[in-house]
Order: structure tokens, then sequence, then C-alpha cells
């Protein structure tokens, strides 16, 4: 599979497995410039962030598995929500992580870039995993995959339980995937898969630190009010798809993908403690900020593409096109509540809403090679976006007011989204790449933000990169990789506290470097490592507001919850020592090393820097094999997210107006005994 520019990484499974994985987003680690957390429960999406983008739940990063994209749009929670805790581990063969935008298959999201999870189980066999440890954790899996049948026909469960770290985190899952591939005819070939999962948990919130600081609440607990112990989080999610792909006596191919998904996610959190008034009743307020979202997405999508055979005009001009179409539909409603505790009543109402989106694409690809040592790839993309919203709570008549109208608010919009994407690959030895790429991406807007009739305002992202890649000894031994890049975007989100949901902050603009390095010096040894360095700025001010009509802007600030420099190194060893009748001893040994910068936050403040060390150590024969996984070995304590905003949780007498430093805290250390069955 040919790069799509020098940032294209394609993370096969000894390098997902070199170091302890908790779940399918940890997977995403390895990807040069990617850090992933999960400080909401294992019931909320991970939030990921890459190349100078804070993506939160998969805002900035479209995310497929396979055929089917995960991104959810107008999402309640996040626009692009995408959660990956269904996707079993041991059931990815790859995953391709592509960092920009330069290649006309990518779409809606696809702002930083994009993640393909390929799905697999080389290992034929039936495969057993139990896991125990810290916190009364405890995760059970199980694979299916015969001998006698393709590796991408398989059976895969896993059941997961955790009492959580500190206090009001335990949380529970179950995930079953399966997959079954069928050769119809020759070169017709059928994939179906079908994937449920559902997990509920509890959340302990954000902290103070000045609290955690004066010793009013410790570090790895929550506060004791009932509004931040009932926070908790209940997400299913059930997706069907079906692949068939002919192949041309001529060398042509043709491909056709329908899938079907439905998700739900009901999110009960508070971040502010007792400051919220209810609008329907301003009379009522300190009963707490206990925010309730809830989202459920059914959506269907169908992809097709025609390949033609590779065209040769003359011995030095010869190669291919593409094209292809994409449609989906969704079906979305969505409400945001105010809640007391510890009954649940609800006492306010913020969104009660239900979404019609739908969306056509198009594009066209070419691969050509011009002489020997010219390569060029890319096309152009269009996308139409529809959106039919029936705001029940629109146009919200204060009680300050006489009432002159129903509320509810019914709109509709489209918009088009349209660009170029292509990379120029220059290989003037067998060795040595270099690659130039310039591509135009969008983001779709969260629907209940377009007025009527309204061209559906698209975020805007224009990316160009050069790179260089080195291959000695060939790209199975080592590829060596450095890239510089340059990303502008018309319209970033960032978080708001307030409704736990997403704003509007203005453009922004990141310009970065990069360097990979992936080794296999001996084929028991393999090492990926990277660094990455962004400068991300805020450009103009962020839109004006009713409550904030000329919001403060200082030019060139840098943007928040984005880590200028992130660094990260996996390792491992797997060695077989033959034993007496030929048995072999198997032997692992794995690291993986995250490197935060300080963090800038609102308000001028910086988080500190982390560090973080993951080990893993297992032996065994080829039927059994006995481990161990440290995560976090040295025990450092850290947040995972930090953030500074006003809140009051009533631990001192007046409610400060001041922003102050909130954090939820990271996992301590935790240790995991394994025992794995293979037969």
């Amino acid at each position: 599979m040919a790069a799509r520019a020098g940032s294209d990484f394609i993370l096969e499974r000894d390098v997902l497995t070199a170091a302890p994985r908790q779940d399918a987003s940890a997977l995403l680690a390895t990807a040069p410039g990617v850090y992933v957390s999960r400080p909401e429960g294992e019931a909320v999406a991970q939030e990921i962030q890459l190349r100078g983008f804070d993506a939160e739940h998969g805002q900035d990063m479209e995310l497929r598995l396979g055929s089917v994209p995960l991104n959810q749009p107008s999402h309640v929670h996040g626009q692009g929500y995408a959660d990956l805790g269904f996707i079993i581990p041991e059931a990815v063969r790859a995953v391709r992580v592509t960092e920009g935008v330069y290649d006309p298959h990518q779409g809606d999201f696809a702002v930083a870039g994009s993640a393909t999870y390929e799905l697999g189980v080389p290992e034929r066999g039936y495969h057993l995993r139990l896991e125990g440890g810290s916190f009364g954790a405890f995760r059970l899996s199980g694979v299916w995959a015969p001998s006698d049948l393709p590796e991408d026909t398989f059976g895969a469960v896993q059941f997961r339980r955790t009492q959580g770290f500190g206090r009001n985190r335990g949380a529970q899952s179950a995930s079953g995937m399966a997959q079954l591939a069928v050769d119809l005819a020759p070169g017709v070939r059928v994939v179906g898969h079908v994937a449920a999962h559902g997990s509920r948990a509890n959340l302990a919130g954000i902290l103070r630190r000045d609290d955690v600081e004066a010793g009013r609440v410790g570090f790895y607990e929550s506060y004791a009010t009932p509004s931040a112990n009932m926070q908790s989080a209940l997400a299913t999610h059930l997706q069907a798809g079906l692949d068939a792909e002919r192949k041309g006596d001529t060398g042509g191919r043709t491909t056709f993908s329908l899938w079907a998904q439905y998700t739900t996610l009901r999110l009960r959190q508070n971040f502010t403690g007792f400051l919220e008034r209810s609008r329907q009743r301003p009379e009522w307020v300190g009963r707490g900020d206990l925010v309730e979202q809830s989202n459920r997405d059914f959506a269907l999508g169908a992809r097709a593409a025609q390949h033609t055979p590779r065209l040769h005009v003359r011995d030095w001009l010869h190669g291919r096109f593409e094209l292809g179409i994409s449609a989906r539909t969704d079906l979305i409603d969505q409400t945001v509540n105010l809640l007391q505790a510890p009954q649940n009543e609800t006492w306010d109402q913020r969104v009660d809403a239900r979404v019609g989106a739908a969306s056509v694409g198009a594009y066209a690809d070419a691969d050509w090679q011009v002489t020997s040592w010219l390569r060029l790839r890319g096309g152009p993309r269009v996308d139409a976006l529809y959106f039919d919203l029936d705001d029940r709570l629109g146009n919200f008549i204060p009680s300050s007011q006489r009432k002159t109208h129903l509320v509810g608010y019914r709109r509709t919009a489209l918009g088009l989204a349209y660009g170029p994407r292509g990379t120029a690959e220059l290989t003037p030895f067998r060795e040595l790449s270099l690659l130039a790429s310039y591509g135009e991406g969008y983001r779709s807007p969260q629907a209940r933000q377009l007025e009527e009739g309204e061209s559906a305002p698209f975020a805007k992202v224009r990316s160009a990169e050069v790179a260089v890649r080195v291959t000695p000894g060939g790209p199975e031994r080592a590829t060596l990789t450095a890239a510089a890049y340059y990303t502008s975007l018309s319209s970033d989100l960032a978080f708001d506290p307030t409704e736990g949901a997403l704003e509007k902050v203005g453009p922004t603009t990141r310009r970065g470097v990069a360097a990979h390095a992936l080794l296999r010096p001996a084929p028991w040894l393999v090492t990926s490592a990277s660094v990455t360095y962004v400068h991300a700025t805020l450009d103009a001010p962020p839109p004006a507001t009713a409550d904030n009509p000329d919001p403060p802007y200082v030019p060139g600030r840098l943007l928040p919850y984005v880590p200028p420099l992130v660094a990260r190194l996996d390792t491992s060893v797997h060695h077989r020592i033959p034993l007496i009748r030929g048995v072999p001893l198997i032997l692992q040994a794995g690291t993986s090393v995250t490197v935060l910068s300080p963090r800038p936050l609102p308000h001028g403040q910086f988080a500190d820097p982390v560090m973080l060390v993951d080990q893993r150590v297992a032996f065994g024969t080829q039927h059994l094999q006995l481990g161990v996984d440290v995560m976090n070995a040295a025990d450092l304590r850290y947040a995972q997210n930090e953030y500074a905003y006003v809140s009051w949780w009533g631990t001192s007498e007046v409610p400060s107006r001041i922003p102050a430093r909130h954090f939820s805290a990271g996992p301590p250390r935790t240790v995991l005994a394994t025992l794995e069955l293979h037969l």
C-alpha cells in the first residue's frame, strides 16, 4: 500500500503489541505526535491529541473500522464523537494513521488526520487471555480463529471490570465482534462483520487544584457532595458491515460497502459545582450543576469505487485512476438537562432536539508513475451535507419577557465542501524519497449552531507538508522519516465546561516538525521512536456571543490544552530459546515511554510536564504464557487533562469568579498479571 504522504504510517501488530495496551484506543499512541487519554472514564470516548490539535473525542481526526466511519456528526457531547472502546485489541491486525489531509479518500473530520483499524487475526487458533490486578481490575478476552480459514475470519469477545483507582471510578463493559470472509467466485470476495458493546462507568469528575493543595480533597478522590458522586456514563454500540470486491481479468477492481450503526450515550457530569441557574425558573439556583447529556444516533451508509487497470502510455508513464462515491444518513435524538442529585430530578432543560443529517461525497484519485523517479498521487473531493433540525427548545422565552410565541425552532441547511489533495514523491535513489503534499479538508458543523437556510459553514482546513523518508537496508528493516508541516483551520473548537461540550474559538494555525524511526534490526527486536514539536496559535478573536460580545484576544496566543512537544518510544524483544525436545521457551519484554511538554492553559497558565513509562514481561511456551504488565511504572502523580475556568464547590464561603485550575487525575501505577492460552 503506497504512502499518501511522508506522515502516513502503517502500524503493524509487532509494534502495536510492543508494550501494554489497555484498549484499542491506546494503539493509536504509537503513531508520531499522538497522545491518547480517557479522563472521563471507560464508558466515554477517548480524547486524542495529534500534531497540535486537541481532537477531543474525534472532532479533528477521522476514525474508521475498515470501511465503517466511526465519527458521529452533531453529537451532543462533541462534534465527531467516536468511541473506540468496542474494538477488541486482539482482533486488530494493523492501524493506518495518516497525519494531515492529503488523500481524496479522507472525509469528514479528517482535519489533523485519520486512522483506520484493520481487523484480522494472523495467529490462528483459539486464544484465551486473563488479566487481573490493581484496583480489582479483571479482563477476560477470547478469540476464535480456525487455522483452515483466512486471517480476516474470526470471532472475539471481551469482558472488563474494575473498581477503579480512587473514589467513584468503578466500571464494567462487554464487547463482541465477528467477521467472515468468503470467496464466492474467482476474483469475488465478500467480508461481513458485526460488533456489539455495552459499558457503564462511575466518574470521579474534575477537582480544583487549590482544594487538593489545601487538603480539602485527595488527589484521587472526588467531592463528597451527591452532585459530584452521581456522575456516570452508559454507552452502547451496535454495528454491522458488508464489503464486496470484484477483481476484473484485466486488472480493474470494483469495491462496494454497506454498513449500519446504532449508538447511545447517557452522560452525567458536573464541572462547575454549584453555579448554574435554571432558565425556566430563575429562582432555582444552587441545586448542583449535574449536566445530563443523552445522544442516540442511528446511521446507514454506503461506499463504492471503481479502480481502472494500470494504464501504460509509455514505458516511463503508467498509472491508474479511481472514482468513488460515499453516502450516509443519520437520525439523531439528543437532550441536555440539569439534574438534582441524588434522585436525579430535572430542574432545567437546555437541549431537546432531533437532527436529520445526510451526506453525499465523490472523489477522483490518480496514482501515476512519471519517469522512474517521480510518482504523483491525488485528486479532488467534493461533499454535500444536509441538515434538518427540530430544536424543540429553540427561540426560548425568558421568564422576564411576555410570551408571544411557542417555544421551538425548526430549520434546514445545506452546504458543500470541496478541495484538492495530492502528493508528489521524488525517488532519486531506491532508499531515499522526498515527498511534498498539499490538501484541503473539512469538519462538518454542529447542526444546532446552524440558522435557517444557512450554507453550512464547514471548518475549512488547508495543510501542507514536506518530508524525507530513508529506508536503509529496505523498509522491512528500517524506515526513518522527517517532516515539516503547516496547517490552517478556519474555525476551531475548544471545550466549554459550563455545558460540557465544544464551542467555537476562531481560526487557528499550526507549524510543526516531526521525526520518526521504525527499526527492525533483528527478527526478535522492534523499536518505534518519534518526536513532534508544534507551535499552535489562535489567529483571531473567538466569535462574539450575547454573553461575551467582545471576547478578549491576544495575537499569537498559544492554543490551550495542546502540548507543544510529544515524544514516544516503543521497543520490544521477542525471543525463542530452544529447550528439551525442541519445545521453545518464548521470552518477551517491552517498554513504552510517553513524554508531554507543559501544556498551555487559558489565562496564561501551563500544565505540568508528563513522562509515563509502561512495561511488559512475559514468558512461556507456544501454548501457555505468563506475564506481568505495569502501567505508569514510575507511579507518577499526574493530570490526564487540565483546565482553567470558574467553579464553586462550597469549599469557600463566597463563590469566586476568578478562574481556577482544574484537573482529572491520571491512573497511578497499575500492575496486572496475565495468563494466555493458545490452542
